[in-house]
């Protein structure tokens, strides 16, 4: 199909944790394109894969950050559909992070594009994830062409390896500034959790303290 060919209706699952986010894209998209046909809509981890099991959909427009599942978000969703062919994925998130990039691709995402994307913009890069092709808000590209195409990440890439979905999840939000126990609630684990999680990411990251891995995410731009 070609990009801009409006002749086939194509079928998508809106996933997104927020009611007033998956109706505004509903809304927006059924009064801008007369080929998208939203079938399902989703909150949760769970959800998305046994909505998009069940409904098939051609796209599936995948939130990066979801509760439920194993803690993986996102990227874990992707993971379970990977190899239904039928199905494409479009990441669209308020995060423009690296590591939440390069992550949902990795697991198996077509495109990745932030939500200050335009409806048209939005309905272009849809089509493209359906024809096969990717779509990438301009600046995100970059990351996947770095954690992919060249070698000069290679070892953060290596380093981030060493994690599990949920440490580099805690990981994250502790460079970011949030306390152990804001990571708890933002999680759902108690602090002591959170506290063993840290340790294991400094342990495994060759870190002394949560001000050298704040130094250290930063400068591999996950955060």
């Amino acid at each position: 199909m070609n990009p801009t060919d409006d002749s086939r209706t194509l079928h998508l699952l809106i996933v997104d944790d927020h009611p007033l986010v998956r109706a505004g894209i509903r809304s927006e998209l059924s009064q801008a394109s007369t080929h998208l046909d939203v079938v399902g809509e989703a909150a949760t981890v769970d959800e998305a894969i046994a909505q998009a099991r069940e409904l098939t959909p051609d796209v599936i427009l995948l939130d990066v950050h979801l509760p439920g599942g194993r803690g993986g978000g996102g990227a874990e969703v992707a993971r379970a559909l990977a190899g239904t062919n039928a199905m494409r994925i479009l990441a669209l998130s308020v995060s423009d992070a690296a590591e939440d990039v390069v992550s949902v691709i990795r697991a198996g995402a077509r495109g990745y594009v932030t939500k200050t994307i335009s409806t048209p913009e939005l309905i272009d890069a849809i089509d493209r994830v359906a024809a096969g092709d990717a779509a990438f808000s301009p600046r995100l590209a970059g990351f996947v062409l770095d954690a992919f195409g060249t070698g000069e990440v290679a070892g953060s890439d290596d380093e981030l390896d060493l994690l599990s979905e949920r440490e580099l999840e805690v990981m994250r939000l502790i460079a970011r500034g949030y306390t152990y126990r804001e990571v708890a609630k933002q999680l759902f684990l108690s602090v002591k959790t959170v506290e063993s999680h840290v340790s294991k990411v400094l342990r495994k990251l060759q870190l002394s303290n949560r001000h050298e891995l704040t130094r250290w995410a930063s400068a591999r731009r996950l955060v």
